[in-house]
């Protein structure tokens, strides 16, 4: 659910084909679940959302990256250890999801920061964060994220290698990339101090790995199968490969990802379910034996 306060003022700042599919999909709930799984509730959406004109780009002195715009960065300024309020990966944190999409059986989706490192190409040394789906206990992908933070606090995603699966084998590998390997650079996840209107790049790898960001709204409430969070910050992905791809995220001060919103194509909902502790070794297998 998504308190009005968020969305009834904070909208005021976005266009129309921003807000609609924001409140759509906030009020969805998704077909296809089974039973026995939490479905999302989100019943009272924004009764009044006021429309003004597009904010303009990220605000002067931000620095981020936007597009194809290249990078020089110092790996000494960088850090695995992600301190990020909206993100802060502490090693042996476990994040639970669950995810509805229509036409699909649902996900159960275990993102786990793991206590291991890795040196990347581009010198800089990464969180390894592993994001296991799985449909009925099967495992339907399976990625290995990278992400480091700088000086400033802003989190730098540095790639990913990741597998789709079907009937127990890799289907594909599609996705996959590393900053400083064959032109890809990393981007960012999120901003040291989001404002609306902020707008990166999240990843680039050119025709394969061109996603977005931009940050709509800093103080929402949301509220999953976890609890109820305030202050939450809202962005939006979108993809300069996939162009009809659309997806809202939701993050709170000292948890994480909350809520993610698809609205492209056919509507997805992945919602936080709990938050625990893993082991030591969790989340450290080669890939499709993430362990567990």
């Amino acid at each position: 659910m998504l308190a009005e306060k968020g969305l009834g003022e904070e909208l005021t700042m976005m266009e129309l084909r921003h807000a609609w599919p924001l409140v759509l999909a906030a009020t969805l709930i998704c077909a296809g679940c089974s039973g026995g799984a939490s479905t999302p509730s989100a019943t009272n959406a924004p009764s009044q959302i006021r429309l003004a004109a597009k904010p303009e780009a990220s605000p002067t002195g931000t620095n981020l990256p936007t597009g194809a715009d290249p990078v020089t960065l110092d790996p000494a300024s960088f850090s695995a250890n992600i301190t990020n309020p909206y993100w802060p990966m502490k090693p042996g944190t476990r994040w639970i999801y669950h995810n509805v999409e229509e036409g699909n059986p649902p996900q159960d989706i275990a993102v786990v920061a793991t206590t291991t490192t890795k040196k990347l190409a581009n010198g800089i040394t990464a969180r390894v964060v592993r994001d296991t789906a799985r449909v009925k206990g099967q495992i339907t992908e399976d990625t290995i994220d990278w992400y480091a933070q700088d000086a400033d606090g802003n989190v730098w995603y540095m790639g990913e290698q990741t597998a789709e699966f079907e009937n127990g084998k890799i289907a594909s590998r599609a996705g996959s990339w590393e900053a400083g390997k064959n032109g890809a650079m990393p981007g960012i996840l999120l901003p040291a101090e989001p404002q609306i209107g902020q707008k990166y790049r999240q990843e680039y790898k050119k025709g394969e790995a061109e996603d977005n960001g931009e940050v709509l709204a800093t103080n929402n409430l949301v509220e999953t199968t976890a609890g109820s969070y305030k202050k939450s910050l809202v962005t939006m992905d979108t993809s300069a490969v996939e162009t009809t791809a659309v997806e809202y995220k939701f993050y709170a001060p000292g948890v994480g990802p909350l809520l993610a919103l698809d609205t492209s194509g056919g509507a997805a909902r992945e919602e936080l379910v709990k938050i625990d502790k893993a082991g030591p070794k969790d989340g450290t297998g080669p890939i499709g034996k993430p362990n567990p």
